[in-house]
């Protein structure tokens, strides 16, 4: 990599030395996990329990040793799946599945995209195979009250195609038609309530609202990591009235990477956050700063860090009032010995447009009335050269205006580096949102070690937040050692 000192606008933090990357590594994977969030997300016993860290860690551990897919994590060890139930547990049981359905669609009601509805096939499936009698819940959209354009409809062919069975969908969620229809409902059936969210009481999380919803069934799964995040009527209130609570297999998976790998991860362990505010994504880097020993940045965000540097940035977008927030963040990954680095130079434009004039400058030469849109060249080498070194990457947010073919180059770039690395046996984590898209767009989404379905719950999940529809679910029994 080549010498910092010949751009001020290249924020090289030297790299943790090796006495201090010996250190990390000798530091009892036990140390890991009483830094990270496992008990803020329900995860007490793990956090609780020396013996149970230290089997958990040992569980970890094996996600970059291993070239198979980790089955279960530290997830599992703290909450009940439904692959802890037994088909003597499933069987003529009528079990209210969660799940997060909310798939785009077209102005014609076709799915341009169907990821989440795959998403959730292992699941249900796991559930009819064994007897169980599914009662399907999701949300699409945002409407307000009954609104038919949202309702799921749409979503039936392809549902009912992916599971080989006819999917039978009800007009609402609760009332005697429903329970109607749940009566008759046979074993490996599947029942697909209406948009959950034609009520205002779901998202209001009302009890009496929630205690409809219980009342079709026996048992719960929350599968719908998407919204694990909200604390609403059918993820979080039922459960109050429906026992056993346990996860689906998407959500236990996606527990399983961001916090398992993240948590104890196979070192030099490595984060790139773009998006085009800071203030987005504060507590992710601020999360992540304790556990990386590399952090690249990029997207609209570095101009705020450019112009705390004293840089001008011309045009770029620069959230003023984070001026100094973006100058301890470069203070604090210092001090701990993390590599952070921004771009050294960036593709400019005249104007936020597809079509406008565009040039590479270094990033301490953006003139006046031109804005940043993309890293450049000499940032996507030093960037590729940082991630060869790694051996568990997580990617959060693009690196330009990524909707833009023109300013598509870096954020391509990464999508590409990452599934290059994947390949070599590296963890690559794409953590929902926009670096989702851009993964799919570049068609390399197959070959990512996980891709989570979830933006939002991905972001507070890696921030450290409580998610509470994880929180109301079972306790799993520790397991003995």
């Amino acid at each position: 990599m080549a010498s910092t000192a010949a751009s001020p606008a290249f924020c090289g933090i030297p790299k943790a030395s090796t006495s201090t990357s010996a250190a990390r590594a000798s530091i009892p994977a036990t140390r890991f996990l009483a830094k990270n969030p496992l008990r803020g997300l329900g995860f007490s016993a793990a956090a609780a329990e020396p013996l149970l860290s230290h089997h958990v860690a040992t569980k970890l551990r094996s996600f970059g040793s291993s070239s198979a897919k980790p089955v279960r994590g530290v997830a599992s060890m703290a909450k009940k799946s439904v692959g802890d139930l037994t088909a003597a547990d499933l069987k003529g049981k009528k079990v209210f599945v969660r799940a997060d359905l909310n798939v785009p669609l077209d102005d014609n009601q076709n799915i341009t995209d169907d990821t989440r509805i795959r998403a959730a096939v292992p699941t249900i499936k796991h559930l009819i195979s064994n007897g169980a009698k599914v009662i399907l819940s999701t949300h699409l959209g945002r409407p307000k009250g009954v609104t038919p354009k949202y309702s799921l409809a749409p979503l039936v062919p392809r549902l009912s195609e992916l599971l080989g069975i006819q999917v039978v969908k009800a007009d609402d969620c609760i009332g005697p038609e429903v329970e109607k229809l749940v009566a008759s409902l046979p074993e490996g059936g599947v029942l697909l309530l209406e948009n959950v969210r034609f009520y205002k009481e779901e998202e209001k999380n009302e009890p009496e609202f929630a205690k409809k919803l219980a009342s079709l069934a026996d048992l719960y799964v929350n599968d719908a990591f998407g919204t694990a995040h909200r604390a609403h009527a059918s993820t979080e209130g039922v459960t109050k009235f429906l026992k056993p609570s346990v996860a689906g297999f998407l959500l236990q998976k996606e527990l399983d990477y961001l916090v398992g790998a993240v948590s104890s991860p196979k070192r030099p362990f490595a984060a790139i956050v773009g998006g085009s505010k800071v203030s987005s994504k504060i507590g992710v880097i601020e999360s992540l700063l304790e556990k990386c020993d590399i952090l690249l940045l990029g997207g609209g965000m570095i101009f705020t860090f450019y112009k705390a540097q004293g840089l001008s940035v011309g045009s770029s977008l620069v959230e003023e009032d984070k001026l100094e927030l973006a100058t301890s963040l470069l203070e604090k990954a210092k001090a701990k010995g993390v590599s952070l680095l921004l771009p050294t130079d960036v593709v400019i434009a005249d104007k936020f447009a597809p079509d406008a004039n565009s040039k590479v400058v270094p990033a301490s030469a953006i003139p006046d009335g031109w804005m940043g849109l993309d890293i450049g060249p000499d940032s996507v080498k030093t960037f590729s050269d940082a991630l060869e070194t790694t051996k568990t990457v997580i990617w959060n947010g693009p690196m330009g205006v990524f909707e833009f073919d023109k300013f598509a180059v870096g954020t391509e770039a990464i999508a590409n580096k990452l599934a290059e690395l994947s390949g070599k046996g590296v963890t690559t984590i794409i953590g929902g949102g926009d670096s989702v898209a851009a993964v799919e767009k570049v068609g390399v989404a197959s070959v990512m070690s996980h891709i989570s379905t979830g933006g939002g719950a991905s972001l507070e999940l890696l921030e450290g937040k409580e998610l509470p529809g994880v929180l109301a679910l079972d306790e799993a029994t520790p397991v003995a050692v």
